[in-house]
């Protein structure tokens, strides 16, 4: 979908599969380096943000994870396939389900069935402990490459004197600048996903497992789904009179131009759909919301009523209106990277940078002035100032992009189309600036005085997989969850 919108922008296809390569390849950098402390110390995005932000302060970046974790326009994309199968075996859907929906929802009673049913059936599989989940990603991953694969060679192989059609033949490319905005989109398509990747980089038995299995699938199989998406789009775009960026929607186009041999073959494609969102959309949101919940009110909420909840809470999200045009589904993939950008900076430039990846866990579950992290009254204020300077130099190019009717220099708007390095690099570098400066001085004894990192780490390592084979080992206490 990434790759097929870019083309409705205004991208060339070569344009839009440079933005998809190049966009991808700088994901997997940020993945992996932002998902360093969860494989070597095996803490989640909650904890590692308490010595980047304070003990307090980090709870301003948890909220914002749990409120991306709300948007869920997966949900919505898994509503549309299932609405997919209901329309294959009944093609006059919207009649047996009259339509009460306004106009202005952009979405109809039937479709609005769809995105209800794929909910439910998410509810058992939040259910399962995510380190059980394992099974489900990988057959939802197999399902999918297979029926891509197969989409792909129909697509070609039936599209006969139709051709490409003008996606991969005409149109005066996008400019130098359009392409970084893509690139800039293709990054906040996973940007949510680099933010808490300790959540699921901590699961890992060896660090090397969590670094080499993403270096060599993240960008890989991305940039694999968007050149298939460029492909699939323009070979279709002829036979059925416009350019299909949304999957769901081309199925939906073969039910209604062909017979009962296509309606089988759409509903058994939305089904492998289904599959898939289901494989993205618990743990990228609901499980990323549980984590997150949990880790705010320990007391009351676990991860998997905090998953719930966030499914619950993702209906008033109105994930409809995420994905209704390919300049909105675009715009809202950039404007993700507006503000998680810095705080993606600010993770990286404190393990890496100020720190120098030793990190003293056990004051990571300390809520007081004994805590090494616990900087000013619980709130490191470097990481505030430094996440303000990222974020606010995007905001006008970002307003103006919104709303053609606000004019801003052209500069700030080039800004703006950048805005996950230019966010990134900006917050990291004020705030190593500041540390630097402004130095607090209980951290910079740790640091000067503590062990290698190499050491650090293996210590914590140890420490907690001896704690793990006492608790695997012993009988399961009444009332234990």
């Amino acid at each position: 979908m990434t790759g097929s919108s870019l083309i409705a922008l205004g991208l060339s296809w070569w344009q839009a599969i440079v933005a998809i390569v190049v966009g991808n390849i700088l994901a997997t950098i940020f993945i992996v380096l932002n998902s360093l402390p969860g494989a070597y110390y095996h803490v989640g995005f909650p904890v590692v943000n308490r010595y980047v932000w304070g003990m307090y302060g980090s709870q301003f970046v948890i909220w914002n994870r749990i409120f991306l974790s709300l948007n869920a326009f997966q949900a919505w994309i898994g509503g549309e396939c299932v609405y997919v199968c209901l329309q294959a075996i009944w093609p006059s859907l919207e009649a047996r389900i009259p339509n009460h929906m306004s106009a202005a929802t952009g979405m109809t009673t039937a479709e609005f069935v769809g995105y209800i049913i794929f909910m439910v059936l998410s509810l058992p599989v939040i259910y399962v402990r995510p380190h059980k989940l394992q099974s489900l990603f990988y057959v939802s991953a197999a399902i999918v490459i297979v029926f891509e694969i197969v989409l792909l060679v129909w697509s070609l192989a039936t599209m006969g004197s139709h051709g490409f059609g003008d996606t991969l033949s005409s149109g005066a490319p996008g400019s130098g600048w359009m392409i970084a905005f893509g690139i800039i989109s293709t990054i906040g398509s996973i940007c949510a996903g680099i933010l808490n990747q300790n959540d699921y980089a901590r699961f890992a038995r060896r660090p090397r497992d969590a670094i080499y299995g993403q270096l060599v699938s993240a960008g890989l199989y991305a940039i694999l789904c968007g050149v298939i998406g460029i492909l699939v789009t323009a070979a279709t775009q002829n036979r059925y009179g416009q350019a299909y960026w949304n999957l769901p929607n081309l199925l939906s186009a073969v039910i209604e131009t062909g017979g009962s041999r296509s309606r089988a073959a759409a509903f058994f494609g939305g089904a492998a759909l289904i599959i898939s969102q289901l494989g993205v959309n618990v743990p990228g949101n609901a499980l990323s919301g549980g984590f997150d919940l949990a880790a705010t009110f320990p007391k009351y909420i676990n991860i998997r009523r905090g998953a719930y909840l966030t499914a619950l809470l993702s209906i008033a999200a109105n994930p409809w209106k995420l994905v209704n045009t390919a300049t909105v589904f675009v715009t809202v993939l950039s404007s993700y990277s507006v503000f998680v950008a810095p705080m993606i900076g600010l993770m990286i430039a404190a393990y890496l940078g100020v720190h120098q990846c030793k990190i003293k866990v056990p004051d990571l579950f300390v809520g007081d002035a004994r805590s090494l992290y616990w900087y000013t009254s619980g709130v490191n204020w470097r990481a505030i100032l430094a996440w303000i300077c990222g974020t606010v130099p995007s905001l006008p190019g970002f307003v103006a992009y919104v709303n053609p009717a606000i004019q801003v220099p052209v500069g700030l708007t080039h800004l703006y189309y950048i805005c996950f390095l230019s966010g990134a690099f900006i917050s990291g570098t004020v705030y190593v600036f500041l540390h630097y400066v402004f130095p607090d001085r209980r951290l910079q004894e740790f640091v000067a005085v503590a062990p290698p990192a190499r050491v650090l780490m293996e210590e914590y390592r140890e420490r907690l997989d001896s704690v793990e084979v006492i608790r695997v080992g012993a009988p399961k206490l009444a009332g234990e969850d």
